[in-house]
């Protein structure tokens, strides 16, 4: 199970392929754009430039701002998706070894106010 930050209701606007049964990433399209977005809120996920391939380098107040996906030990995550141990010990999911994030100005499902910020924040793509 996923753990994220309590959000608004999921809007049904979107529409959305997962991957696997109850997975708990699927892709949103909107117009053109196809990103990745968490399965049961529909909150846009982020990668991070920063980070290396299979590292979080988030962490404190990054962290804050950019909340880590969390997920548990032995969960099952459909192809290209890996959990990745960050130095806190928890588990983070990860794209294609990238880790990723939600973004707290994110409030409502399909917001992707992230992209861009800094330059080195992205909307996470398959």
């Amino acid at each position: 199970m996923l753990k994220i930050p309590p959000y608004a209701a999921v809007l049904a606007a979107f529409a959305t392929t997962a991957f696997a049964a109850d997975a708990p990433v699927v892709t949103g399209k909107l117009g053109e754009d196809t990103y990745l977005m968490v399965a049961d809120t529909h909150m846009t996920l982020y990668t991070f430039d920063k980070d290396e391939k299979g590292v979080s380098n988030c962490y404190d107040e990054c962290a804050g701002l950019w909340p880590p996906v969390i997920g548990e030990a032995g969960m099952e995550l459909p192809k290209g998706y890996s959990l990745i141990s960050r130095k806190d010990g928890t588990e983070q999911v990860a794209y294609k070894g990238q880790p990723l994030y939600l973004w707290v100005k994110d409030v409502n499902p399909g917001d992707m106010t992230g992209d861009g910020v800094k330059d080195v924040w992205h909307i996470a793509r398959p």
